[in-house]
């Protein structure tokens, strides 16, 4: 397979055609960059970080039941999908209060959300990404009821995979967003799955385990991402069964 024509770049990945009908190319590179943009950098390795984690945990729900647009990686930036018309919304499942939904509402941050709380955002920058309701989506033609519904249960059906997968390395998972795309009639789970898309939490010490430690500079951002992604990557074989995915860059020596 053939990498050709640059389809879409997004502030931390690429998308390319391929010689091959129906399959793309998302490469992670090294951007990091947070608060729409405001903030912006380029560190060594963070795309690889974001590459495996993201292959593991699709191959894990693929495995679950869950479709995605995942389908192998051919080095440790870039990996080969499934190309789908993605649906321009943020799925965003919250476990725990933290970050936007305690600044905007009354909650008191490391509050548990029973159930978890899932909050819908119009993807698209130039309006930062403004929340919607049911009723805005269905007028706006992004999904109809149907789709929207089963957004909604294959994105708490992954809610309830990773927290588990996530606890038994000590880590909780507070939030995370997903991306969903339609190809034909059918659903898929897009985007990525990393430590960019997700807040993560040490279950012994909170130290914060995600793009929190940049967007905050709470530490070695790349220390963090190597350790993190060591500690996911090592669950279980049987929860990496499935699609094969080459994991990311053997851990480094931490340094702090």
């Amino acid at each position: 397979m053939k990498q050709k024509k640059l389809l879409y770049t997004g502030k931390a990945k690429s998308v390319y055609r391929t010689d091959a009908k129906g399959t793309l190319i998302v490469e992670f590179r090294d951007d990091i960059t947070a608060f729409d943009g405001g903030k912006k950098d380029t560190l060594k390795n963070k795309g690889s970080y974001n590459a495996g984690v993201s292959a593991f945990f699709f191959s894990y729900l693929e495995k679950n039941g869950v479709k995605t647009h995942f389908l192998e990686m051919l080095d440790e930036n870039r990996m080969a999908v499934r190309e789908l018309s993605m649906i321009p919304l943020e799925v965003i499942v919250r476990n725990f209060a933290a970050g936007s939904i305690v600044r905007n509402y009354p909650f008191v941050e490391g509050s548990p959300l029973k159930p978890p709380v899932i909050v819908i955002d119009y993807k698209d920058d130039s309006r930062h990404d403004p929340m919607l309701n049911d009723e805005l989506i269905v007028a706006l033609k992004l999904a109809t009821p149907t789709e929207l519904k089963k957004i909604k249960t294959i994105a708490l059906k992954i809610n309830t995979l990773l927290v588990g997968l996530l606890a038994k390395e000590g880590i909780t998972l507070v939030d995370f967003k997903l991306e969903f795309g339609r190809q034909n009639k059918t659903i898929y789970l897009g985007d990525e799955i990393s430590m960019d898309s997700m807040r993560l939490w040490d279950k012994k010490t909170g130290e914060s385990l995600d793009k929190d430690v940049y967007r905050f500079n709470k530490g070695d951002v790349m220390a963090t991402y190597n350790r993190v992604a060591a500690r996911i990557t090592r669950a279980p074989k049987t929860a990496s069964a499935g699609k094969k995915a080459k994991s990311s860059k053997k851990p480094e020596k931490r340094t702090r």
